[in-house]
C-alpha cells in the first residue's frame, strides 16, 4: 500500500453506548499504515473487561477516553493476531508476511492497523486464536506479579477469580515464576483451575479464603469481594494485594471504587494494596512469548465464535462467569 492508498474491512461497530444489541458489522474504510504502524490481516482477536466498559460506556468514567457520546462507527477490540500486510513509515521490526500478535485499537473485524510497539512475533507452536487471547490479559497477569506484587522464585500466590481471563494467566505464570499458587473459582472451575497448574484449588462457595489459616506473599484479586481487614489477615508483613478488578461497580466509577476502597484500607498494617492498570509493550508481549514457546504458559481459550456471533461473545462476557478466553475469528 502507498500512504494514500485505502482499503475495506467488514468490523465491529457501534453508533452509541450500549450493551452487545448496539453492534454492527460494517464495511469501513481502513487507510494504509502511518508512521510506527503496520496493517494487519486478523486471524483472531478476543474480548476483555475493558472492551465491555468501552463498548457500554459504564462505569461513566471510562467516557473520559472514549467520548461523552459514542463517536459513530467506533470500532471494538484490543487482543489481535495476524499477519502483516503492509508496514507504515519508519518500521523496521516487522515486514509483509510477518505472524505477530499483541493489541490494536479495534481489533473485532478483517484487517486493522496496528502500532509496532504494541506487537511481538507469534510463536510458531501458538494456534492463531491462542495468540489472539494474549494481549490484556497475559500483560495484566504479567505485570501484576512482577511489577506490582514484587513476586520472587518460591513465593506463595493467592489468585481470586482464577478461572476467568487474568486468573488463568496468573496462575500460570506465577508457576513458572517459581511460585506455590492457590486459585480461588466456583465448583465448575475447580478442574479446570487445577488443570492450569494450581497447587491448591479453593471452591468459594464451600470455604473462605481468608479464613484457611494460610498466609500469602502475593495476592492477585480479580474479585474485589473482601474487606481489607480480612485480605491483610492472609497477607505475609510486607505482602501485597493486587487489586485488578471488583463485582461490586456503580454506574460511576465501576471496578474503581473497590480499588479506592482497598487502597484506603491498607493504608496502615504493614501490608500493601497495589491497583493498577496494565500498559501494553511489546517488550513484556515478548516476554509471554518466551513462557509459551516454552510451554510454561498457555492461552485457555475456551471458546471461539465467527465475527458474526460477536454480540454473542460480549453477552457470554458479560455474565460474569466466562472461563478462560473467548475468542473471535473474522
Amino acid at each position: 500500500m502507498t500512504p494514500t492508498d485505502t482499503t475495506t474491512t467488514t468490523a465491529a461497530v457501534h453508533d452509541r453506548y450500549g450493551g452487545p444489541e448496539v453492534l454492527e458489522l460494517r464495511d469501513v474504510e481502513i487507510g494504509a499504515p502511518g508512521e510506527g504502524q503496520v496493517l494487519l490481516e486478523v486471524r483472531a482477536a478476543s474480548v476483555n473487561p475493558a472492551d465491555w466498559h468501552l463498548l457500554t460506556g459504564v462505569p461513566w468514567i471510562a467516557r473520559s477516553q472514549s467520548g461523552l457520546r459514542a463517536k459513530p462507527g467506533r470500532r471494538v477490540g484490543t487482543d489481535v493476531a495476524g499477519v502483516v500486510l503492509a508496514t507504515g513509515p519508519g518500521v523496521t521490526a516487522f515486514s509483509a508476511g510477518d505472524e505477530v500478535f499483541g493489541g490494536a485499537s479495534g481489533a473485532l473485524g478483517g484487517r486493522v492497523l496496528a502500532k509496532v510497539t504494541s506487537l511481538t512475533p507469534k510463536p510458531a507452536a501458538l494456534s492463531w486464536e491462542e495468540a489472539g487471547a494474549v494481549c490484556v490479559a497475559g500483560i495484566t497477569a504479567l505485570q501484576a506479579l512482577r511489577d506490582k506484587g514484587r513476586l520472587q522464585p518460591a513465593g506463595r500466590v493467592l489468585v481470586n477469580g482464577a478461572a476467568g481471563g487474568v486468573g488463568s494467566f496468573a496462575v500460570q505464570i506465577a508457576k513458572a515464576m517459581g511460585a506455590t499458587v492457590t486459585g480461588v473459582c466456583g465448583p465448575a472451575n475447580v478442574e479446570f483451575v487445577r488443570g492450569l497448574g494450581a497447587d491448591a484449588v479453593v471452591d468459594y462457595t464451600k470455604e473462605d479464603f481468608t479464613t484457611r489459616g494460610e498466609q500469602y506473599d502475593v495476592i492477585v484479586d480479580n474479585q474485589g469481594n473482601h474487606s481489607a481487614r480480612a485480605l491483610k489477615r492472609v497477607l505475609v508483613p510486607g505482602g501485597v494485594e493486587v487489586v485488578i478488578g471488583g463485582k461490586k461497580t456503580g454506574k460511576l466509577l465501576g471496578p474503581l471504587s473497590t480499588l479506592i476502597r482497598l487502597k484506603v484500607g491498607f493504608l496502615v498494617g504493614g501490608r500493601h494494596a497495589a491497583p493498577f492498570m496494565a500498559s501494553t509493550n511489546a517488550a513484556d508481549l515478548a516476554v509471554l512469548a518466551e513462557m509459551m514457546a516454552a510451554g510454561s504458559v498457555r492461552p485457555a481459550v475456551t471458546r471461539t465464535f465467527p465475527l458474526t456471533a460477536v454480540a454473542e461473545a460480549f453477552t457470554e462476557l458479560a455474565g460474569g462467569h466466562a472461563r478462560g478466553k473467548l475468542v473471535v475469528v473474522p
